[in-house]
């Protein structure tokens, strides 16, 4: 057997057989264009051995994909429609419990905030990496997902190992549970100090609705500009 594969090296193949190794995947993201992105990087099966049998953009058609294809390894956004990634883990739980094949699920999210880890990490995923990783970083990653391993992009394992240091659990913000999960993002840029264009560009949104999500977090927060968010944001420690 070869080596293993360092995270800064290309993928080996074997010669005329293609990898060695060989893993299952579905991408779940809402965003088309990341998905089609993801699939041209690290789906070349034959040189990665990484063979994308599956795709949804929602909690919905995620779960029906997973449980029609059984993968090895679900890369799973944070912020879906219907519930986001930490409800796709919920409706999974039977899958992930499964002894003999076991589907594990590796978060991949443009969010870094402390919050978003832990929650899918408390919901089973076994690992999260942001959306800034190379295509070869993640088909390393995806592989150690399937052999068991926990993996994290450096900076989010001190969340994690912060979180389950203690038993408490975490308290219940009742004004942060009125946003939906996109609200709480575009709460964190906003707080973070990016324009509405910047946010827009890096959610893969129209700058329109930004402002409708702004609106709504505003009208929910009772608050009445983005300073008074920015506050709010910061005591919470979001930003």
């Amino acid at each position: 057997m070869s080596e293993p594969t360092e995270a800064n090296e290309p993928v080996e193949s074997t010669g005329e057989s293609g990898p060695e190794r060989h893993v299952r995947v579905v991408l779940v993201d809402d965003h088309r264009m990341f998905r089609t992105g993801v699939q041209a990087e690290i789906g070349r099966t034959e040189q990665t051995g990484v063979e994308v049998v599956g795709e949804a953009a929602d909690v919905d058609q995620a779960v029906t994909v997973i449980t029609a294809t059984r993968p090895e390894v679900v890369l799973l956004d944070v912020h879906l429609p219907g519930g986001g990634g930490v409800e796709v883990l919920r409706r999974c739980a039977a899958l992930m419990a499964d002894t003999e094949q076991p589907v594990r699920f590796l978060a991949l999210s443009v969010s870094d905030a402390a919050e978003d880890v832990i929650g899918v990490i408390r919901g089973g995923a076994r690992g999260y990496v942001t959306k800034t990783i190379t295509g070869t970083d993640l088909v390393d990653s995806v592989f150690r997902v399937q052999d068991g391993d926990a993996v994290f992009s450096p900076r989010l394992a001190g969340f994690v190992l912060d979180a389950f240091a203690s038993t408490d659990a975490p308290p219940v913000d009742e004004d942060l549970d009125r946003l939906t999960q996109r609200e709480r993002e575009v709460l964190r840029l906003i707080a973070r100090g990016y324009a509405y264009k910047e946010i827009a560009k890096q959610l893969f949104i129209s700058v329109k609705t930004v402002e409708s999500h702004v609106s709504a977090v505003l009208r929910k927060l009772q608050l009445s500009n983005r300073h008074e968010l920015t506050r709010w944001a910061t005591a919470r420690r979001l930003v």
